[in-house]
């Protein structure tokens, strides 16, 4: 198989991966499905810098990029997860839609 028709195999990949994220973060109101959600769109992304990056094999910048795009997620997963555990002992809920009533 050309090396053209393998990265558009990952790339299509990639895509379906995004777009379940995309459709998961805006269907499910539970924030922590929405975390997962932002997961997967992160990884469909990493998927499809190194996929890229096969084709350029000379040079490691995807990679590198994908590298970054995961210490980033690590960090996000960190603060989210303390938003969520915060809203929950004072909500005691995990839903987005009681998000709005933090004021006051």
């Amino acid at each position: 198989m050309l090396l053209g028709q393998v990265l558009e195999h990952y790339v299509l990949l990639s895509a379906a991966i995004f777009g379940i994220g995309a459709v998961g973060f805006l269907v499910r109101s539970n924030v922590l499905v929405q975390l997962m959600s932002i997961e997967l769109m992160l990884n469909a992304v990493n998927l499809a810098l190194v996929a890229y990056n096969r084709i350029h094999g000379d040079s490691m910048q995807g990679q590198m990029v994908a590298f970054f795009v995961i210490a980033v997620a690590a960090a996000e997963v960190a603060v989210g997860l303390s938003i969520v555990l915060s809203f929950h002992r004072l909500r005691a809920t995990v839903l987005s839609d009681e998000a709005d009533t933090l004021r006051g």
